[in-house]
């Protein structure tokens, strides 16, 4: 970026810091592949990003004004922390279809020491059991229908696990990061086109009172981009928020007013109750971290353990990768080619029939042979590799592995495919070298269609999440034996968020923080993205740039008019069932490059980067 233009960005964003801090805030208080191709959010109008470069710091997010308040923390001398927060919660009106208090979170953080993985997933109701989402006769319900209402509602957990890694890793007073926030819900902002895009093809928001008298006219149209929309009661709760701590929302009215919301909804109502917030606890995890090789290069990939499937199914797949021909393939006409991408399906096969058998939350359900890593061990995958055809064709169907070093039965019966839903990402680098991933969500786009509001006469309010349909529906298989993901009280259903670091293994130095919104596709853009830049040397946006693609259930999925029509027939050739749709990724990336960092944003969505 052009230093006049990273000047006029900075004062933009410290403005925008300086008018919100001049109000109260600051002054008052420091399944099938027709499932599996249902995207969680619509596309909408794709832009070409420049690629960024900066010197010492940055903040990468979805949403222009998301990206200025971050920015404006860091410009303020705040940390990577203290950015994310500013941001998620500037996310939280700007893009709503994706996130929010609402929802939850994974972030991983470095301290410049050591790699902390935050888990402020969100949990399942004390009263909810295997039977959530079963009709009477035992069949799982439709996802709509499980999707809309207070059923699917889990204890929202992202603003605790805020709370505790600033408690760690803030430097700026709890109340500031709020401001820029606050001032945008009192005030107004200009609906951005991607939100008035979802709001007119969204069909479920509408029956919802509070929501339909938010962000729809007198005659029951969606809002327009550019209108002015104003949500005065989530400035009210956010300034709570702001001066009281995580306590205002999961505790009091307005705890009160979500359990109402989730209770009485007309015709699905769910299970949420007021002990369910006030006992809610995030978890301080250890990283899940494994070495990586590309030539003679060593590095070191860290992410989120269960109960998310990210790193670990991201990880399984490009090491699987190294004992094919892939690392051989290079691109061809900018393009991952036929052969590459059939070996790179081959082997998401091999790593998501692992996820669909092991993976969920660890407080439920033991790591297979003692520990998670056992799945990306470089013997049991290159086991594993070995039933891959290099030229096709394709592998018949694809069961979980036995990973350790003493084999036993495998206990649980795998997960059948549901799709998964929303998110967005947040890439975060400051002054001091600390830097964060952060992948947040409130599953679907508009969560469970429900706004919560105090009842005090102000318009709008925040929506609940839908994270409880990330379970599986179906508690046991054909066999009778136990689904690991199934719905328990307090359970944390499994996610495929995959925020990630990565690092030089011998030096130790940070090299690329990065990740996605799009529900289990998330894996492959991260994957996609990731290899991108470590095997074929790209610059972040130009890794983002890539064609999307994936393999889900069985199916191979490309990147609708992004790939030549020789590519589809030659998967098709090798046995391949493929579908060609819009893969619409929300990527977020800082990497390290010669006298500096580069940053690149998903032009696929709105997202942009600033940095000093």
């Amino acid at each position: 970026m052009r230093k006049p233009r990273r000047q006029a960005l900075r004062r933009l964003a410290l403005g925008s810091l300086l008018l919100g801090a001049a109000w109260g805030a600051i002054a008052q208080a420091q399944s099938t592949a027709t499932a599996a191709s249902a995207q969680p959010e619509g596309a909408s109008k794709i832009v070409q990003n420049p690629g960024w470069h900066f010197q010492t710091q940055a903040v990468a997010a979805a949403n222009p004004l998301a990206t200025e308040a971050g920015y404006a923390m860091l410009a303020a001398g705040g940390s990577a922390v203290d950015a994310a927060i500013a941001v998620q919660m500037v996310l939280s009106l700007v893009e709503p279809q994706s996130s929010g208090i609402g929802g939850g979170a994974f972030l991983v953080h470095f301290d410049g020491n050591k790699v902390q993985a935050y888990d402020g997933r969100e949990t399942a109701p004390a009263q909810a059991g295997p039977d959530l989402f079963l009709h009477a006769d035992g069949t799982p319900m439709p996802m709509k229908q499980a999707t809309v209402g207070g059923r699917a509602v889990g204890v929202p957990g992202v603003l605790r696990m805020l709370a505790m890694a600033h408690a760690s890793h803030g430097k700026l007073p709890w109340a500031f990061l709020f401001a820029p926030a606050i001032r945008l819900a009192r005030d107004g902002f200009a609906i951005s086109p991607r939100l008035a895009a979802l709001l007119a093809t969204e069909t479920a928001l509408s029956k919802d009172p509070v929501a339909a008298a938010y962000f729809y006219d007198a005659h029951g149209r969606p809002w327009p981009a550019g209108h002015l929309l104003r949500n005065p009661d989530l400035a009210a709760v956010l300034q709570r928020i702001a001066s009281e701590g995580p306590d205002a929302m999961m505790t009091g009215e307005v705890a009160q007013a979500m359990v109402k919301t989730v209770r009485q909804h007309p015709s699905n109502p769910g299970l949420l109750q007021l002990s369910d917030l006030s006992n809610y606890r995030p978890v301080l995890r250890e990283p899940l971290c494994t070495h990586y090789a590309v030539a003679q290069k060593k590095y070191r990939l860290c992410g989120m353990p269960p109960p998310s499937s990210g790193m670990l199914t991201m990880a399984s797949i490009l090491k699987t990768l190294d004992f094919t021909p892939a690392a051989r393939l290079p691109l061809a006409g900018g393009q991952p080619s036929a052969d590459w991408l059939h070996l790179y399906s081959e082997a998401a096969r091999l790593a998501f029939a692992d996820r669909a058998a092991y993976v969920a939350d660890p407080a439920f359900t033991p790591a297979p042979a003692g520990d998670w890593l056992s799945l990306l061990q470089s013997d049991y995958l290159q086991k594993r590799a070995a039933a891959i055809a290099n030229q096709g064709p394709v592998m018949p169907q694809v069961q979980a592995g036995t990973p350790g070093a003493l084999p036993t039965p495998q206990s649980w019966a795998p997960m059948a495919e549901q799709t998964e839903h929303g998110t967005s990402h947040i890439s975060v680098l400051d002054r001091w070298g600390h830097a964060l991933a952060m992948t947040t969500t409130i599953e679907d786009a508009f969560g469970a269609r429900l706004m919560v509001n105090r009842g005090r006469g102000l318009v709008g309010g925040f929506l609940l999440n839908n994270q409880l349909t990330d379970f599986s529906f179906s508690p046991s298989g054909a066999d009778g034996k136990p689904v690991a993901n199934r719905v328990q009280p307090g359970k944390r259903p499994r996610s495929s968020m995959a925020p990630t670091l990565v690092f030089d293994a011998d030096s130790g130095a940070l090299q690329w923080t990065g990740g996605s919104p799009g529900g289990a596709f998330i894996i492959h853009f991260t994957a996609k993205t990731l290899y991108g830049a470590l095997r074929w040397g790209l610059s972040p946006q130009a890794a983002i740039d890539l064609p999307n693609f994936a393999n889900i259930e069985g199916t191979t999925f490309l990147e609708k008019d992004r790939f030549a029509p020789s590519t589809a027939t030659a998967l098709r050739a090798r046995g391949h069932q493929v579908l060609e749709i819009p893969l619409t990724s929300g990527l977020q990336v800082l990497a390290r490059e010669p006298g500096g960092w580069a940053g690149g944003a998903d032009g696929r969505r709105e997202g942009v980067v600033l940095g000093d």
